[in-house]
């Protein structure tokens, strides 16, 4: 059976503090789940407009603070809402806070996008979120090479003792970044996204790439971008391998046996790490039902499946 990694999401959304504190302590005694991550939005972007939505790195400082052992991290930090060396600064200064188990996991952010881009239905939700807090919308080509220059800042940041950097959208002088992160040479880089520029970008830096699965994105697209992303890396001349293929999967409490079988589909399509995106509300000992039900539910269906008990 090949080797697959598992984490849990907990979007920041709808929810409160406490209830995702929660489940990131339970997760840190679970040791089939290896991470665990946040997402990267300042309101929510889906339901009411008015619910809560916590920042995702101050909220990840809380909780590297009080986990021990789970990796973990934004999926993904929007590069269009922290310039790059104050996100290198936030990086190292978490790397250290957490004992070096920070992942940077970072997409391109808002960008021009038509309704339904992504798998979500309606407009872009970035419309309204960025205008919400005076950010603008890039066009996608442009927001590559943003990315593409945020990642070298980011690995100068964390390798050089001062630097001076000339890119064409972010120009940075005698740049020093102390404390380096515990990690060395730092963070591993996963990069999320799937166009094919933003997937040569990852053959080139990343040491992980993440895309939404089902229910936004079919396995079957996830399994055509895996080829196109090794396509990339044939023609740069790096070994695929070295990437880890990450995939996020909605988690059906009532239905694990059909969470079980497309995380099957998706290993099957080359992903070797399964993100557990969790709906809210989150039930009482989420993190060991998800171990009991879906990850050691990579084996056959047991013949009796138990729901977790959901509180009002």
């Amino acid at each position: 059976m090949t080797s697959v990694r598992f984490g849990i999401k907990t979007a920041p959304m709808h929810v409160s503090y406490e209830d995702i504190r929660r489940v990131w302590l339970e997760a840190d005694a679970v040791p089939e789940i290896e991470d665990a991550w946040l997402w990267d939005h300042l309101q929510p972007i889906a339901g009411p407009k008015d619910g809560q939505a916590h920042e995702s790195w101050t909220l990840l400082s809380a909780l590297a603070a009080q986990t021990q052992r789970l990796r973990l991290g934004v999926l993904v930090t929007s590069n269009r809402i922290r310039p790059p060396a104050v996100l290198g600064k936030m990086a190292s200064t978490l790397d250290v806070v957490s004992g070096g188990r920070l992942v940077l996991g970072i997409g391109v952010g808002g960008t021009h996008q038509p309704p339904g881009a992504g798998g979500i239905t309606g407009d872009n939700p970035a419309i309204a979120e960025y205008e919400a807090y005076g950010l603008t919308l890039i066009p996608p080509a442009e927001g590559i090479a943003r990315l593409g220059e945020t990642v070298e800042i980011l690995k100068r940041m964390w390798t050089q003792d001062v630097f001076d950097f000339e890119g064409r959208h972010y120009r940075l002088r005698a740049t020093r970044c102390e404390p380096k992160p515990v990690q060395r040479p730092g963070p591993p880089l996963l990069i999320g996204g799937w166009g094919n520029r933003l997937l040569r970008l990852v053959a080139e830096h990343a040491d992980m790439w993440n895309i939404p699965g089902p229910p936004h994105n079919s396995v079957e697209f996830v399994a055509e971008r895996v080829r196109v992303l090794d396509a990339h890396c044939a023609d740069l001349g790096r070994d695929p391998r070295e990437i880890t293929r990450s995939v996020q999967l909605l988690v059906s409490y009532d239905d694990p046996a059909t969470t079980r079988a497309t995380v099957d589909e998706l290993v099957a399509a080359g992903m070797n790490h399964i993100v557990l995106n969790l709906p809210r509300p989150y039930p009482p000992g989420v993190a060991r039902w998800l171990a009991d039900e879906i990850i050691a539910g990579r084996r056959p269906p047991a013949s009796c499946t138990t729901r977790p008990a959901v509180t009002a």
